[in-house]
């Protein structure tokens, strides 16, 4: 275990932080407490807790999109499992790249039926024009012709409005959220420990009990702390 820069020399444990990143800090008496204890999932594959996905998303939009991003988990327990640290980054880099997948799988959608609506907007605007320019000249010199006619073309321009929003404005927020998704799926991940409880409380938490509390393995030891000068 090493304190490198940035973790205000406590002991911590996991990926080194880049020099000049962006730290995401989240504070937990467990890390049990990150994640959906509702979710019966292997440790890998779990759901993060709503709050806690909330909270690590919302810090990473207030920061510049070009910002190299970072977790660090201040954690109020001494280290447990010598893998903790690696199980929890490879959770939170299943659970982001998921969440990519799922805003990339929406996109793809959501362009399907842009195209889809394209196509009837522009049957429906062509019909309406076509329709209404007949009607105009069976109707020659009558004011009302020329009124069903602009009804008509307004009603077609009209049916192009769904289209015209999914490509002009519905797209780029999902393509946005899945491009932070990304970018948490990458980050590096660290553990800071603030040894503010006994020295058996890993026992009691993730990964070594899952967060329905059954234990994941009986025979677990903790890490040997080495906490640099």
């Amino acid at each position: 275990m090493t304190s490198p820069s940035g973790t205000h020399d406590k002991p911590s444990a996991g990926d080194p932080l880049p020099p000049m990143c962006s730290v995401i800090e989240v504070h937990v008496g467990e890390l049990k407490q990150l994640f959906n204890a509702i979710d019966p999932s292997p440790f890998r594959d779990k759901d993060l807790d709503p709050k806690a996905e909330e909270f690590i998303v919302g810090w990473a939009k207030e920061l510049p999109r070009e910002a190299t991003l970072a977790l660090v988990v201040d954690l109020d327990r001494e280290a447990g499992l010598p893998d903790e640290a690696a199980v929890l980054r490879d959770a939170i880099h299943e659970f982001f790249s998921q969440r990519a997948q799922a805003y990339g799988r929406r996109l793809r959608e959501l362009f399907r039926v842009g195209r889809t609506s394209l196509v009837i907007g522009l049957v429906a605007l062509a019909s309406a024009i076509a329709l209404g320019d007949f009607l105009a000249a069976l109707m020659k010199g009558s004011r009302i012709g020329e009124i069903v006619r602009e009804s008509l073309t307004i009603g077609g321009w009209v049916s192009m409005w769904r289209p015209l929003e999914i490509f002009l404005y519905d797209w780029w927020p999902i393509r946005s959220e899945a491009r932070l998704s990304e970018r948490l799926a990458a980050m590096p991940i660290r553990i800071r420990y603030a040894n503010a409880t006994g020295p058996d409380a890993w026992r009691e938490d993730w990964p070594a009990v899952s967060p329905r509390g059954e234990r994941a393995s009986s025979g677990a030891q903790p890490r040997a702390l080495d906490q640099a000068s």
